[in-house]
């Protein structure tokens, strides 16, 4: 299984699961990162960290150490 912090940029993917159970993992889902739901991977900063997500109508930028708990699927 992938984590979005592997997908390239300009690809879709869908949410299958939130890795863990603490305070980091729970904010990740109270800002929309829910399983099932489409995300498409805009970009980048200069030194790949962090990284800018589209998902829901709206724009997140999530460290690359944020996106390695977001198990992600191919659509």
């Amino acid at each position: 299984m992938n984590t979005l912090s592997e997908v390239s940029i300009g690809n879709r993917v869908r949410i299958s699961a939130i890795d863990g159970d603490d305070a980091i993992s729970i904010r990740l889902m109270e800002m929309g990162l829910l399983p099932g739901i489409e995300i498409l991977l805009i970009g980048s900063a200069p030194l790949g960290d962090p990284i800018e997500i589209e998902l829901r109508g709206y724009r997140l930028s999530l460290r690359r150490s944020e996106a390695a708990r977001v198990e992600v699927e191919s659509t």
